[in-house]
């Protein structure tokens, strides 16, 4: 679905000749995967979403999305129809008075029939479970159900895959579960290749792989349970780690002999539990 080859990207105004924001990404995406990107403030991650979505062009390299090459802006619009994106603000993403109408802006776009763009609406809704909500105004709602809403206009445009800009940044802990459960039901159920960027650790656990950036570079790769458990290395560039791992670690560190790999309570005291 996505694909980069030695991607390297410069902003205009950076007047350090070697300062690259993204430096020699090689990576790929397959269809229906769910891939979580990590790293702190100044990492690269959200410059490299929006170099996903063509906002930005790389400075060298490829990036190339379901086969098309985002630096051919002839394809940037059908490049987007396939690769949607939800930023950090829902609000900068909602542009009707009424949360049906706010879905069906991209379809109209599109040239599409009025049946047609009826029947994407309500499945969109549906997917984000959101129909009961469809004829109140989005200044009436949560920020995870807004949230929710600018994913369902995603959705109605029916991309092969959502770029997710961390997408939970300025909501609440219940907005946040709402969004999250959100995106988990889109790549099981819908089958949809997610790309998930974001500084909460424990929103990368049910991925399929993660990736960790720092310095605009892939620093680690792999299974949830293979990055987090380097605890080491992701403190030495300023990340966290799930609560269960960062315990595990500790109880390794004082003697007990529990699995490095924990990522949830139960896996814990399964891992306790064979030591009797």
């Amino acid at each position: 679905m996505i694909r980069t080859e030695n991607l390297f990207f410069k902003y205009e105004d950076e007047k350090d000749p070697e300062k690259y924001a993204v430096k020699d990404i090689n990576l790929h995406i397959a269809d229906g995967e769910f891939v979580v990107i990590i790293g702190h403030n100044g990492s690269g991650k959200s410059t490299l979403s929006k170099l996903f979505n063509g906002i930005y062009h790389p400075t060298s390299g490829k990036i190339i999305i379901d086969g098309l090459d985002t630096s051919d802006d002839s394809l940037i619009w059908e490049i987007r129809k396939r690769a949607g994106m939800v930023f950090q603000n829902p609000d900068n993403q909602l542009v009707a008075t009424i949360v049906e109408e706010d879905v069906a802006f991209g379809p109209e776009n599109l040239g599409l029939s009025p049946e047609e763009i009826r029947t994407r609406v309500d499945e969109a809704l549906e997917s984000v479970k959101m129909t009961a909500f469809k004829r109140k105004p989005p200044h009436h709602l949560s920020g995870g159900q807004k949230q929710r809403v600018a994913i369902a206009g995603i959705l109605a445009m029916r991309p092969k895959c959502i770029i997710f800009d961390e997408p939970t940044a300025m909501l609440d802990p219940s907005g946040r579960r709402e969004v999250i459960h959100t995106i988990q039901h889109l790549n099981r159920s819908e089958k949809m290749t997610v790309v998930h960027i974001t500084h909460f650790m424990d929103e990368a656990v049910h991925a399929d792989r993660i990736i960790v950036m720092d310095k605009g570079a892939i620093v680690l790769e792999g299974t949830p349970k293979e990055v987090f458990s380097q605890v080491d290395v992701l403190k030495e560039i300023g990340l966290d780690v799930p609560q269960v791992t960062l315990l595990s670690y500790e109880l390794i560190k004082s003697g007990v002999r529990v699995s490095p790999e924990n990522l949830t309570v139960e896996e814990l005291v399964e891992s306790l539990c064979r030591l009797k």
